[in-house]
């Protein structure tokens, strides 16, 4: 298999679990580039639900080494209960198929704290953040303060004084407006206590996955979140706080662009994003029947993601930004019982027809959804195999998303088994 990244083509929640869950069959390492546990991925095998925040999916697959890059924003005490909530599953997690690298930044208590904080200060204008204190983390790595979990296993002084100088100046922020102070004796003891788990863990892997290249073994990147998440991309200010996109996997692994052969991007049939900020295909009918079956709540915080049509104007740019190879098609399923359903092909905004999404948030928020109405199949996809079983409206359908992305459909999810999943 060639080093390949899975990258969400809208603003997350596309099923990316599930579909690097499919790939890592065929890797050695899966990779997380960026992020933090305000993501969530869902795989289900047989009878079981396993939701990850911060360890890669391929930690469920035998035999393969997974690896939480630079990128990636950590919350110490969080990924060692993700590790021992997977131990209750037997699932494993040890040094010899899981490696930190050093370099990743940690999400600290005060972080959590200064991102309600600003949520909360932002009243009608919040953002709709998981308040897991990504946003701040990424705001103390750029300003050069952050800590790094070398600092965290590597000298346990220095880290105890910085700890206390950061929680004191966090102190007199929060007491200013009337919120609690920190411990921060409580919160050191706490954090160097996960240190000594997370020590063995620790390296710098870079190394790691350059040897694992000139070894000719393959490489499998897991995104977070989706390309309108990208703090570049996306829909600013309703954005996270790192760079979803393709080239955030390069930055955040260490691995240079050239080493990269395939871009898969993942979509689902229809459109859905969780916290505030522009949709114009939102559909609450559509939403109200998602949520009634049981489906479309946020695999991290449980709130009810907004639904909506297929919106091929996020995708058809995605898939430019991200250097889509093929795509990959979740929940097609979704959409059986739909006699007739409306894909977006483009927007309308004062008069001019828009083919890619604007950067102004406030633009996004006026631009109207022009739609092209294409025929249900109102027929049950959940047991079809391969893609000439799938009915002949759902094929349509999958071809005019081809045609207006310019990027083949490889790969198509039917239900939510590992085995629900044809292969094009």
């Amino acid at each position: 298999m060639s080093n390949t990244i899975v990258i969400g083509a809208q603003w997350g929640d596309e099923g990316k679990g599930k579909i690097v869950d499919l790939l890592t069959e065929e890797a050695d390492i899966v990779v997380r580039p960026q992020g933090g546990n305000n993501a969530g991925h869902t795989v289900i095998i047989g009878d079981k639900e396993y939701i990850l925040h911060l360890i890669p999916s391929g930690i469920l697959w035998p035999g393969k080494q997974c690896v939480i890059g630079n990128g990636v924003v950590m919350d110490p005490v969080a990924l060692l209960a993700e590790i021992d909530g997977l131990a209750e599953k037997n699932i494993a997690i040890t040094p010899d198929n899981l490696r930190i690298s050093d370099r990743a930044h940690l999400v600290m208590p005060f972080h959590r704290e200064m991102d309600a904080y600003h949520e909360a200060s932002r009243g009608s204008n919040k953002i709709g953040t998981t308040k897991r204190g990504i946003g701040p983390t990424y705001g103390d790595k750029i300003d050069r303060i952050g800590f790094r979990l070398h600092d965290l296993v590597g000298d346990p002084v220095q880290f105890s004084e910085r700890l206390f100088e950061r929680v004191e100046a966090c102190n007199g922020l929060f007491e200013s407006v009337g919120m609690e102070k920190l411990d921060a004796e409580v919160i050191g003891k706490e954090l160097l206590a996960a240190a000594e788990r997370l020590r063995p863990f620790c390296a710098n892997t870079v190394e790691i996955l350059h040897t694992a290249m000139r070894e000719k073994r393959s490489l499998l990147f897991e995104g977070a979140q989706g390309t309108y998440l990208d703090i570049d991309q996306g829909t600013y200010p309703y954005v996270t706080s790192s760079n979803t996109t393709s080239g955030g996997a390069c930055t955040g692994s260490g691995v240079p662009p050239q080493k990269i052969d395939r871009v898969v991007g993942v979509t689902k049939a229809y459109t859905t994003r969780v916290g505030e900020g522009p949709f114009p295909t939102q559909n609450d009918d559509l939403a109200n029947r998602f949520h009634k079956l049981g489906r479309e709540f946020g695999a991290t915080t449980g709130r009810k993601r907004r639904c909506g049509w297929l919106d091929l104007v996020l995708v058809r740019y995605a898939a430019m930004v991200n250097g889509f190879s093929d795509l990959a098609i979740t929940i097609l399923d979704g959409l059986d019982d739909c006699p007739e359903i409306p894909v977006c092909t483009h927007y309308e905004l004062d008069g001019k027809e828009l083919r890619l999404p604007p950067a102004c948030a406030k633009e996004f928020e006026r631009a109207i959804p022009v739609y092209t109405n294409l025929p249900g199949w109102q027929s049950d996809t959940t047991g079809c195999t391969t893609y000439d079983e799938l009915p002949e409206n759902a094929r349509a359908y999958l071809a005019r998303i081809e045609k207006e992305t310019g990027t083949p459909v490889s790969m198509v999810g039917v239900g939510p088994a590992r085995d629900q999943t044809i292969i094009r």
